[in-house]
């Protein structure tokens, strides 16, 4: 029983933590010139070197949720909505989800480790003897880039998702292509696709701001920085799953109230 309360003290502790360091980047964004080199490193690190997986979860998701989507709609007759619920599943929910967890292990492993190994070596020490905050320097660049990017790699992954899904349904499944195409424009709302961009750009935002905090907070060498990865990866991957629920109760009753 105390061992469940030490670690459910600690689990608000650092949630505490986290908010406090979310309230020090959205300071310094308007306080602190931003370090655009930094940005763009980021930029390029996390948005251009992550298509590659984002564009295979993507099309790989969309052509199992198509074809599984298929086999139970061919049962009833309904093979040409098929592609309406995959594109109405990939830009709401599986999109987003899958492109935040692939992020969040490739990406956010990457960022912990980094600002992790220049905790232990006394880099970030460093950077305070010479009057430059950590969280200007380091923290802010980091969390913009992550939060520009995910959409855009959400969308990539919608785009890549439908478009494989599509030519599955009209090449494999024997499914009238402009019927499909007619369905999926027909059922897949505007409300959907503004879920879907707002459910990244949250991602984004927990991914960036859980692994920059376990970095900045870890210790004891490199055992610490591993531990921190390790607990970085876990931590956003449970953010993204939980925080997705929440927000498509959220989303839905607000964006659909009309």
């Amino acid at each position: 029983m105390s061992a469940a309360k030490g670690e459910l003290s600690s689990f608000v502790e650092s949630m505490g933590r986290v908010a406090l360091l979310a309230c020090e980047v959205v300071r310094s964004l308007f306080t602190v010139r931003l370090n655009w080199a930094e940005f763009i490193k980021q930029m390029h690190f996390i948005g251009l070197k992550s298509q590659f997986v984002v564009l295979t979860t993507g099309a790989s998701t969309g052509m199992v949720f198509c074809a599984q989507t298929f086999y139970q709609f061919h049962k009833v007759k309904m093979d040409n909505a098929t592609l309406s619920v995959v594109g109405v599943a990939m830009t709401s929910e599986l999109g987003p989800v899958l492109a935040g967890l692939m992020v969040a292990g490739r990406v956010g492993a990457a960022m912990t480790a980094e600002i992790g190994t220049m905790r232990v070596t006394e880099q970030i020490d460093a950077l305070r003897t010479m009057a430059t905050h950590p969280v200007d320097h380091l923290i802010v660049p980091r969390v913009l880039a992550t939060v520009i990017s995910m959409p855009l790699l959400t969308v990539l992954a919608w785009a890549v998702g439908i478009f494989a899904a599509m030519i599955l349904a009209s090449s494999l499944l024997g499914i009238e292509s402009a019927f499909s195409l007619k369905h999926l424009y027909f059922y897949t709302d505007e409300e959907d696709v503004l879920m879907g961009v707002i459910k990244a750009l949250v991602f984004g935002l927990l991914i960036s701001l859980i692994s920059c905090y376990r970095g900045l907070n870890c210790s004891n060498g490199a055992e610490g920085v591993g531990r921190a990865t390790n607990e970085a990866v876990v931590q956003s991957c449970i953010a993204i799953l939980v925080s997705n629920f929440f927000l498509t109760l959220f989303l839905r009753s607000l964006l659909y109230s009309g």
